[in-house]
């Protein structure tokens, strides 16, 4: 195993609790995410939600005594980064448990080392079913893409009314893969038609043939299940193409960023997302108003579940006879209807997270809130 870059050095000082070294009065979590690199705000916004919640639990006096201490390591977005930095989070640092990644294609490099050094980790929001198949170990607060699917394709046909649509899928990406496959089999079944089914690579920059590939077949809606990085390019070619149907998405839409570079072109459009800023549940105000005292910024749908996630692991290290990883491992099997500001949380069988998804509609810097979707 090489060892991690000064730069990312660099990054691990300013985003995590410091002191590798375990002692009596401390539990040692770790955390691994994109904290640099071109999907950098998933890293630092849910980053910014387990600070949150673990310094809450600490200026509580922390769980049996101790108090948490978080060790980040950056993983730059890179599968082979996010694996080095689960083995050493289990390894050197010794953690007990280990939240993490935001994308599927990360979770999935780094899981396998999760569950043969048998660790706990929970992926906040990684939404391909295979993360959680990895085995016992590995755990989830967010839903999965069969659901978020079926949730916008739904919402297209019985929402908006179209039968026709198309598909631009990330071929890199095992989430923009598998969520076009679960939306495709959900509008057949609804007696809905996808007229064309073209693909882009990520880290691409211009999609105007494969958008007027699309054009061509003339439909009525697109789904773009990918990450903001290349939604809001493609949202501004698809306006200078003439394109004026509704676009669509999942929750790897949700970013400031997106807005900023998709500009007006994206306002109008919808994506599926875990929760809205706009509930008036009360734990849900107070989450979002803690959020913006500490850091001086609405949290979005990711800084959410970093939040649940840390949360809910908290509750089963208390809930632990014994602080150790597989007393942990137990304890977050049994999590059921936990109260998260993402929504009401069961940890199933499968250990995937049961609740509800929200769809909003992209309006500026705002997402407003559209409909809620339950499993």
């Amino acid at each position: 195993m090489r060892f991690l870059p000064v730069m990312l050095l660099s990054f691990v000082s300013v985003f995590t609790l410091q002191c590798t070294k375990k002692t009596s009065n401390e539990i040692l979590i770790g955390e691994y995410g994109s904290l640099t690199g071109s999907e950098a705000t998933f890293g630092i916004s849910t980053n910014k939600g387990i600070r949150l919640a673990f310094d809450e639990i600490n200026a509580a006096g922390g769980l049996h005594g101790k108090q948490i201490k978080l060790i980040t390591l950056d993983d730059q977005g890179k599968a082979e980064e996010a694996a080095q930095a689960v083995t050493r989070l289990i390894t050197q640092d010794k953690v007990l448990a280990v939240i993490g990644e935001v994308a599927s294609t990360r979770s999935l490099a780094a899981a396998p080392i999760a569950q043969q050094y048998k660790v706990p980790m929970i992926s906040p929001s990684s939404t391909n079913p295979k993360v959680t198949e990895v085995g016992d170990q590995i755990f989830r607060v967010c839903f999965i893409d069969p659901f978020q699917g079926t949730v916008m394709a739904k919402f297209a046909m019985e929402n908006l009314k179209v039968k026709k649509v198309a598909i631009l899928r990330d071929v890199k990406s095992d989430y923009s893969m598998g969520l076009a496959d679960y939306f495709t089999a959900k509008v057949k079944e609804l007696g809905g038609e996808v007229v064309s089914d073209v693909s882009y690579s990520s880290g691409e920059m211009n999609f105007k043939a494969q958008l007027t590939k699309i054009k061509g077949t003339a439909p009525e809606a697109i789904f773009i299940p990918g990450y903001y990085t290349e939604v809001g390019l493609i949202a501004k070619q698809a306006k200078e193409l003439s394109i004026n149907v509704p676009l669509l998405g999942g929750d790897g839409w949700d970013s400031s960023k997106l807005s900023e570079i998709g500009g007006s072109a994206i306002n109008g459009h919808y994506f599926s997302n875990h929760y809205t800023t706009e509930s008036q549940e009360p734990h849900v105000v107070e989450f979002i108003n803690k959020f913006k005292l500490k850091y001086n910024e609405t949290p979005d749908g990711l800084a959410a579940l970093g939040y649940d996630a840390a949360k809910i692991l908290a509750e089963a290290i208390k809930v632990s006879g014994e602080v150790t990883s597989a007393q942990v491992r137990d304890s977050l099997s049994k999590i059921k209807d936990f109260a998260g500001v993402t929504g009401k949380i069961t940890i199933d069988q499968n250990r995937n997270a049961v609740k509800s998804a929200v769809v909003v509609k992209v309006d500026g810097r705002v997402n407003r809130y559209v409909t809620t979707i339950a499993p």
